[in-house]
């Protein structure tokens, strides 16, 4: 066990807190649920298996996930996001145990590869792994205040990589899943309207690893492209030049629906505030201000 405290940000997690909970605790000196005010068991079980849980009223992940830093009485050296959905493989535990107590005093965080499970089977073509800056040292890091894509940034010091993956496994059924990306999809449509809102100008690019800047830039690039063809380009991308087809039905699932409808979806929402506003910035800016944190709770 090492000297890690692991945040977990919970609302309505019941299907997955005993999971997380157990995987954490194979590592974890202390796990912290910090819980949007759940309806369901998960306050109930995450503290039965000895989290310690709060609860603190949700504004954005990257607000809560910040106030979780700012406020909790973490005494441990090093801290691990992890969201309820996901778990660390065990050779990924092992290579922790292993590498974090001889890291160099200048090296603050580690990046980790974040992998897909995707109605029971493992995600394997077609898509870049995430590489995400999840494990870094207490007091040596923030977040990002952003309502998508928001990224975890190291204040002083360097990254290393972990070389092992961490998953995300929803158990969420398809109804749920896709009700769950209908609110993803109202954010990344904010996101990408603010981009260009800026006129597409460069974002700071924050210590938040090399690979992370690099998707980063791209999503910009992204966001450049022309509505919907964008969500059919990257598609055909994923599905038959990185060989998507080959992880079978379920492959197929997750290409079209994350890769093509769920971006489809964005790109119609960004229209339908262009439509009502025309082109005129200063109008889409009151219209992304009008669609409230509120409307965007889960």
């Amino acid at each position: 066990m090492q000297d890690i405290s692991v945040i977990i940000l919970t609302l309505n997690e019941e299907r997955h807190i005993a999971r997380v909970m157990q995987n954490a605790q194979k590592f974890a000196r202390t796990v912290y649920v910090v819980d949007s005010f759940s309806t369901d068991r998960t306050v109930e079980l995450a503290t039965e298996m000895g989290a310690v849980a709060v609860r603190h009223e949700f504004q954005s992940h990257a607000k809560q996930f910040q106030w979780a830093l700012d406020n909790l009485p973490i005494t441990t050296e090093w801290v691990l996001r992890l969201d309820a959905d996901e778990y660390l493989t065990d050779k990924l535990i092992d290579e922790i145990e292993r590498r974090l107590p001889a890291t160099p005093s200048g090296v603050n965080g580690y990046t980790l590869r974040c992998l897909y499970n995707f109605m029971g089977r493992e995600i394997n073509h077609g898509i870049i792994p995430l590489v995400l800056l999840r494990l870094f040292r207490y007091g040596k890091a923030r977040i990002e205040d952003k309502l998508m894509d928001e990224h975890i940034y190291l204040t002083e010091g360097t990254t290393a990589d972990m070389s092992y993956p961490f998953y995300n496994a929803s158990l969420m059924t398809l109804t749920e899943w896709t009700a769950k990306h209908n609110w993803y999809a109202t954010r990344e449509a904010i996101e990408l309207l603010t981009i260009e809102c800026q006129k597409h100008s460069p974002q700071q690019i924050l210590n938040i690893g090399t690979h992370s800047a690099g998707v980063r830039a791209k999503k910009l690039k992204y966001a450049r492209l022309p509505l919907f063809w964008r969500a059919f380009a990257l598609f055909v991308y994923r599905y038959f030049f990185r060989l998507g087809f080959l992880d079978g039905k379920e492959g197929f699932l997750w290409h079209f629906l994350q890769g093509w409808w769920y971006r489809t979806l964005a790109d119609a929402k960004v229209y339908e505030v262009k439509k009502r506003c025309g082109n005129d910035p200063k109008a889409i800016e009151e219209e992304i201000k009008r669609i409230s944190i509120s409307k965007l709770k889960v």
